[in-house]
Parts: structure tokens; C-alpha cells; sequence
């Protein structure tokens, strides 16, 4: 297994650098992975940060103009070489530590994909914006439904998957909601999924 791992960054100079520090911390030596980053056209310090820190990633892609999320999620999983996909945010809302978890079940289970759940918790509860929380339980709800699963989080940045069950040419999305055009291809064509506390 190849976990790679997809960065897209918009304007992330105060958060960049440490994530990636984390992500080496973290997994180093733990299991074969490749960190892509993918500038989405930063007009702050962000690109120039990531020139300068050529030791923490494996690749760096950049679009000249601001181009969107899915869009650059989309770059980065065709300029990938691994196994399996994974998704970091460039902030700081998501430890890496926590992609050990998710490869774990990849590897005693031969899992399809994993998700990281912000609502099934192990060592403690974090508060959510009600709102944020109703709205995400509703469409939760309804994937579960349409899609005879039993997730508690779908739309948490933490999910991976086994790469070839996405034919990655084919995503049609380029902003925010290609997350769950991803995921429900992804379902369709696997059979083993898990969620892992986060």
C-alpha cells in the first residue's frame, strides 16, 4: 500500500508548513506514502513557503488562478502514483496522526475506503456548530439511504480509498461537493467500508 496524500491550498501561509511538519512526524517511517500539494493559485506566501520547504512534500502542482477544490483535488489524484487516496485540508482542523488510523483498517482488512468520523469519538467530544451539524446528520441521513450505508459523517475531510475503484477522469464536480461525487462513486464500486473515530 501507497497512500497518496492530496493537499489543495488556498492562501494557507500561516498554516502550510506546520500541517506538512505533522504529516512527516506523524507517518515517517510508519508506512509508504507521497504528499501532494496542489497550489490553487495563493496570493499570499503560501507558494513561496512550499518552493522553500522542498523536503516536506512530494510534488508540488500549481495552478497560475484560482481554479477551485474539486479542480485541484481532480490535479493532484492524476499526478498520483499510489495504492490509495487520501485527503488533508491545508488548515490545521485534521491531525495526521489520525491517517494512521485510517490505514490500519486498510491493512487488517483490506478495506475499499475509510472515513473519518468527527461524531463517533474516542478520547473526547468536540463541539460543532448546531447548524453545521444538523445540515451534515440530514445529508448523512439521506446517503445512507440512497446508498444502504451506515456512516455518521460523510463530509469529513478524512476519507480514503482504494484508487482504481475511481475512474478519475470522469469527476465532473470542481468545487466543494465533488467530496460526495467522489464518495458515491467510490461506494458503488467497492464492498468493504469503515469509519474510524477522529
Amino acid at each position: 500500500m501507497i497512500l497518496s496524500i492530496i493537499i489543495p491550498v488556498y492562501n494557507e501561509e500561516n498554516t502550510i508548513i506546520e500541517i506538512l511538519n505533522k504529516i512527516k512526524n506523524s507517518l515517517e517511517n510508519k508506512f509508504k506514502y507521497e504528499v501532494i500539494i496542489v497550489d490553487d493559485g495563493s496570493s499570499d506566501n503560501s507558494r513561496k513557503l512550499l518552493e522553500n520547504n522542498k523536503n516536506l512534500y512530494d510534488k508540488l502542482l500549481i495552478n497560475e488562478s484560482n481554479m477551485g477544490k474539486g479542480y485541484s483535488v481532480k490535479k493532484g489524484m492524476i499526478n498520483s502514483s499510489g495504492t490509495h487516496i487520501a485527503f488533508q485540508d491545508a488548515d490545521l482542523e485534521y491531525n495526521p496522526k489520525d491517517l494512521l488510523k485510517l490505514q490500519k483498517i486498510f491493512a487488517d482488512f483490506d478495506a475499499d475506503g475509510v472515513i473519518g468520523s468527527r461524531f463517533n469519538y474516542s478520547e473526547y467530544t468536540r463541539t460543532h456548530n448546531i447548524l453545521n451539524k444538523f445540515g451534515n446528520k440530514i445529508l448523512t441521513l439521506v446517503f445512507n439511504i440512497l446508498y444502504n450505508t451506515t456512516f455518521t459523517d460523510i463530509y469529513s475531510c478524512y476519507f480514503a480509498f482504494k484508487k482504481n475503484l475511481l475512474n478519475i477522469e470522469d469527476l465532473r464536480s470542481s468545487g466543494f461537493e465533488q467530496h460526495a461525487e467522489i464518495l458515491c462513486k467510490v461506494i458503488k464500486k467497492g464492498d468493504k467500508f469503515y469509519e474510524v473515530p477522529i
